[in-house]
């Protein structure tokens, strides 16, 4: 069985530099998100909704895919699905977010790196005995190297040196193991705490504040539930929530809407600062070698959310940055308009911040998006546009000319275009498929909606303009209102290249470099 073990280990560690699909690798992430997408799809299909009249395969399959991608894109009208779905649903956005997957991908980090430091622990016992075998350091791993050693030394000599480099390295190895052990453990408390947390506060709310009780008891929607399908979705910046206005039918609890602001924040554009704040203060305490270790070797620990301190402190600028400059122009534009009818000046200041901030990736309204001006909604599809961790970092980069030349792009690296151009690719796609609705119906179906839907879904926010009976330019008498986005009125065809774009949107972490390859002076 030993030996058994080893050969595995041996074999994982001479393939290894020939096939780099790790666990956390595009194919890897690709499969679990279809995968998860088609047992939802199975279990809302098979469950019973809450009214009678079952919704279509196809939009049961685009609203799993929409969860599990935590895309929020609506084909159906939430109040449709009974509670069984919304717990469904639930754990399809809590298995999808962002800081789960990064959860998995440090366990699975952890993995390979206890199976290395098996592997050099059964090489020890060889290398203490042939005198051929010196160790040597490649890329921070100890590697064996067929280098003699000089024949005056003795074996003694020999074994004393080897032993010292690999205590050594024995010890960094050791070290780095367990800081991703507590790494892992932070993130898992992080990640579940703020998830009890929320859903507690939530469910208070609801039941003392009678009016945010009553519109629950309307629709039918069990308090608990609700609490737990908003927080979760909320965290994973989905932008679900179990009532078909979205938050809309909540804008004048700002109570509410204060203790879900954070969650937007902490799950997504300020995770990485939050995250290592959280480490610091658990150093202050514990004293722990681990969690100094983490602030001082983030780049070599290979946890893209574990961000150097000055990184993450522009990050927070730039973060709280956009929010300023969304704020002062939203409410320039929209403070004594129509939108914020009944509302006092206090309910639109939390009003305004919680809609500007969803902006981002979170996607949850307290506005129909439809009523506000069009020079919010460019703005919008611009923020909607940018990566999490978009940053405004006014330093050198010590990266030094020939280190730029050496760097040699790959010929799939080459070969893959931009994230804007494949974003045009899916609109004109989607303008050939629409191409009817475009002619019949132009003031719904134009351009510029099928654009920020097309970036919404890009960017897992779920901003939708929606579909207005009254808009349609011809009178047709089964035209009904329904709470759905824009794309619920989409052709199937229309509807599967959007999933494209979610799915595409969803890994776009892995096409950060396309279209280097470019120039375009």
């Amino acid at each position: 069985m030993m030996n058994l073990s080893f050969f595995g280990r041996k074999l994982q560690h001479l393939f290894s530099p020939y096939f780099q699909f790790n666990f956390n690798s595009f194919f890897i992430q690709l499969c679990y998100f279809m995968i998860m997408s088609v047992f939802g799809y199975l279990g809302l299909k098979v469950s019973k909704p809450k009214t009678y009249v079952k919704p279509k395969n196809f939009d049961l399959f685009y609203t799993s895919v929409s969860a599990s991608t935590v895309s929020s894109m609506t084909a159906i009208e939430m109040e449709v699905f009974s509670n069984s779905q919304l717990v469904l649903i639930t754990f399809l956005m809590f298995f999808g977010g962002e800081v789960f997957i990064s959860l998995l991908e440090l366990v699975f980090a952890r993995f390979n790196n206890n199976s290395f430091t098996s592997m050099k622990n059964d090489y020890s016992v060889k290398v203490s005995t042939n005198n051929s075998l010196p160790i040597k350091k490649v890329n921070d791993q100890i590697e064996l190297g067929l280098v003699s050693i000089p024949n005056h030394h003795s074996s003694q000599d020999q074994n004393q040196v080897i032993d010292v480099n690999y205590d050594i390295n024995n010890k960094d190895m050791l070290l780095r193991s367990n800081s991703l052990k507590y790494l892992s453990h932070v993130v898992l408390g992080y990640f579940l705490v703020l998830q009890f947390v929320g859903t507690f506060l939530v469910s208070m709310y609801m039941s003392f504040i009678p009016s945010a009780r009553q519109v629950l008891r309307e629709k039918g929607i069990k308090t608990l539930t609700f609490s737990l399908f908003t927080i979760v979705s909320t965290f994973a910046s989905c932008g679900y929530v179990p009532t078909n206005e979205n938050m809309i039918v909540f804008k004048k609890n700002s109570g509410l809407l204060i203790i879900i602001l954070p969650y937007i924040l902490l799950g997504n554009t300020l995770y990485a600062p939050c995250l290592r704040f959280v480490i610091w203060v658990l150093e202050k305490i514990t004293k722990r070698e681990e969690f100094s270790y983490l602030l001082k070797n983030s780049k070599e620990i290979g946890y893209g959310h574990l961000l150097p301190a000055l990184h993450s402190w522009l990050l927070v600028a730039t973060v709280l940055g956009f929010n300023i400059i969304q704020f002062v122009i939203f409410c320039s534009m929209e403070w004594g308009t129509q939108i914020t009818d009944g509302l006092n000046p206090y309910q639109k200041f939390v009003a305004s911040l919680f809609q500007i901030t969803n902006a981002r990736h979170s996607g949850e309204s307290v506005f129909d998006l439809s009523t506000i001006s069009s020079a919010i909604l460019v703005l919008f599809v611009v923020m909607m546009y940018l990566p999490p961790y978009t940053t405004f970092m006014p330093i050198m980069d010590h990266k030094t000319e020939n280190d730029a030349k050496r760097d040699k792009r790959s010929l799939v690296e080459c070969l893959l275009f931009s994230q804007l151009s494949y974003l045009v690719i899916f609109i004109i796609l989607i303008c050939i498929t629409e191409n009817k609705s475009l002619i019949e119906d132009p003031l719904n179906f134009n351009v510029f909606n099928i654009t920020l839907e097309v970036i919404s879904a890009y960017g897992n926010v779920g901003f939708s303009m929606g579909y207005s009976c009254a808009r349609r330019l011809k009178a047709n008498g089964s035209c009904k209102d329904l709470w759905v986005g824009f794309s619920g009125k989409w052709s199937n065809k229309g509807k599967f290249i959007l999933i494209l774009v979610m799915f595409f949107g969803r890994l776009k972490k892995f096409n950060m470099k396309g279209g280097k390859a470019w120039d375009l002076s």
